[in-house]
């Protein structure tokens, strides 16, 4: 059975796909292009690959150029997030995703963070503003 949340467009488009979860920051420079592998030491994420999943992060950290180079060189070999769901957007990510046209929203009701785990099949249409977890 599936469940809906509500959420918060940022970036336009829908995404379906397996969820990856990061309590940790993200910062996209620290991530293998060729394979979406979180190589950031000591990162909850470590030896995991993002690509082409659902990523849930808190936000993202570095400089600007190294958050937009990064998401850039992750897209071009294929390897982006399919969407993304964020809890503190900051205007590099978003206007990042909105270039690669990745969908990206935030503002998700809190009880979708206490029943969404690893690997759940997520649907995130954001130009409707709604998650569902399938």
């Amino acid at each position: 059975m599936s469940r809906e949340f509500k959420c918060h467009r940022i970036s336009e488009g829908v995404a379906e796909g397996e969820v990856i979860i990061s309590k940790d920051n993200i910062m996209f420079y620290l991530i293998k292009p060729e394979t979406g592998e979180v190589i950031e030491p000591a990162h909850d994420l470590e030896g995991k690959t993002i690509a082409k999943k659902i990523l849930i992060f808190p936000e993202g950290k570095g400089s600007s150029v190294v958050q937009a180079d990064g998401l850039y060189q992750l897209t071009m070999k294929g390897n982006a997030p399919k969407g993304m769901i964020i809890q503190y957007p900051e205007t590099v990510l978003v206007s990042s995703a909105i270039i690669f046209e990745i969908p990206l929203v935030d503002k998700v009701d809190p009880e979708f963070y206490e029943v969404v785990k690893d690997g759940d099949m997520v649907r995130i249409d954001a130009d409707a503003e709604v998650i569902t977890i399938l």
